[in-house]
Parts: structure tokens; C-alpha cells; sequence
């Protein structure tokens, strides 16, 4: 039987898409999760990500409207300066410009909608992929910070 929900998943899911693909010039194969900012990257962002090539996508959104709230930012192995996972949890990646991104990838996030309802979300399965993506992407930027062979 149908929940409820996944009506509301699935609309909610397509007006997240449609802020992103807004955002991004080159429209190309990104894997989407919702992402809630953390103490010093405030606000609630639409990260795309994909592995070839590497990088992610940080597209910021109103936090009212769940539209495009400035332009999205893409972090590469040509402008990445780390990833982290912080002790209490989450995700940090920095660019070589200085910005910094903390924030969360929760499997079930609930979500305020423009219309005032509040949609559980569900992305178990691109929350655990995209741990994944980040375990991935610090293990090649370690590869390229081991020490050269002699």
C-alpha cells in the first residue's frame, strides 16, 4: 500500500532537482542528496555528485522557498583543499579559495515546504552512496598527499 508520504517524496524530490539543474550550466550526470548545513555552513544546500569525474556540486537553497539561493559551487581534485569528517559526525569539504562546507547527508531529513508542510524525505539509499562517494574522494586525495617513491 502507498504511504502517504511518497507523494510528497516525490514532488519534493523534483522541485529539489529543478533548483539544482537551475544552478548548474552544463546540466550533466549528478547523484542528488539533500544536505542541512552545520555550525560555520549554515543553510540547506542540494549537493550533486559524481565520480567521473570526480566532484561534487554545493548548491545552496532559500531556506523558505527551496529555490536556488546563489550559484553552486563545484569542488574538484583542480580546487579542493580537504574533506573531512568531523568527531560529531557529518561531512566538511574546502575549497583552495577558502570557502568551506559543513553539513549533513541524513537517510530520512524533514523538509519544510513552501506551502508549510513539512515532507520526511527519502534518500537512505543516496545518503549511503554518497558516504560512500566521500570515503572515495578522501582516498584519492591521500593517494595524491603519500609521499613520492624514491
Amino acid at each position: 500500500m502507498a504511504n502517504q508520504n511518497d507523494g510528497a517524496d516525490a514532488a519534493l524530490k523534483a522541485h529539489l532537482h529543478r533548483a539544482f539543474d537551475g544552478q548548474i550550466p552544463n546540466f550533466g550526470s549528478y547523484n542528488l542528496v539533500y544536505a542541512a548545513g552545520r555550525a560555520g555552513g549554515a543553510g540547506i544546500f542540494v549537493v550533486g555528485y559524481r565520480r567521473q569525474p570526480m566532484e561534487l556540486l554545493v548548491a545552496p537553497l532559500d531556506g523558505h522557498t527551496l529555490a536556488a539561493r546563489g550559484p553552486a559551487v563545484a569542488v574538484n581534485l583542480t580546487n579542493v583543499s580537504h574533506i573531512a569528517q568531523p568527531l560529531e559526525g557529518g561531512h566538511e569539504i574546502g575549497t583552495t579559495t577558502g570557502r568551506v562546507y559543513r553539513f549533513d547527508v541524513a537517510a530520512h531529513p524533514l523538509v519544510d515546504t513552501v506551502d508549510g508542510a513539512r515532507v520526511r524525505l527519502e534518500q537512505d539509499a543516496d545518503a549511503e552512496d554518497f558516504a560512500q562517494f566521500m570515503d572515495e574522494f578522501m582516498a584519492v586525495l591521500d593517494g595524491y598527499a603519500g609521499d613520492p617513491e624514491p
